[in-house]
């Protein structure tokens, strides 16, 4: 089967690449081709303007040769945009635009963080440890969800997050 073709479970095979947006640090994460598991990869500094932000996450989609980029949107409870909602589409946007023709999709992460920090905290690491790795926790969460939203459904998760023309896929 080629990368990207849907299986017959409506899932298309290929690694994926989740991404959590922060205001100072991004959490990258990765699943396997066939989307049994997503793993840690990277808690990446946000670069600003200089970019560098971009390029390592766009190196991991080189070299893992990912057939989607996932980035989690915050929204509040109720489904509204929060505070960071508008930073998250701005960085997708970026990122769209540097890692075409790779797709990247907008799919909702809320409770990611909170998901993350619990799961952290099970495992008996400190607040302060949790700094390290809490957003690449959160990035496998935000992937993973991806990836059971499309094979329950069948269709790719979220939406495209391209210029204005992109069709919205919402779920």
């Amino acid at each position: 089967m080629i990368d990207g073709d849907a299986d017959r479970g409506g899932f298309r095979r290929g690694v994926r690449l989740g991404v959590d947006v922060g205001k100072v640090r991004i959490g990258v994460a990765r699943t396997d081709p066939d989307g049994l598991i997503a793993t840690p990869v990277e808690t990446v500094p946000r670069a600003g303007d200089t970019g560098d932000d971009l390029r390592t996450i766009l190196a991991h989609a080189t070299e893992l040769d990912a057939v989607e980029i996932v980035v989690g949107l915050p929204l509040s409870l109720s489904g509204g945009d929060t505070a960071s909602t508008g930073d998250a589409r701005a960085f997708a946007a970026r990122l769209a635009t540097a890692a075409a023709p790779v797709p990247v999709r907008l799919v909702d992460e809320r409770l990611s963080t909170v998901t993350a920090q619990s799961a952290l905290r099970a495992s008996g690491r400190s607040a302060k440890k949790q700094r390290s790795v809490i957003d690449q926790v959160a990035a496998v969460i935000i992937v993973q969800h991806a990836i059971d939203l499309e094979r329950s459904s069948g269709r790719p998760p979220g939406s495209l997050a391209a210029g204005e023309d992109a069709p919205d896929e919402r779920r």
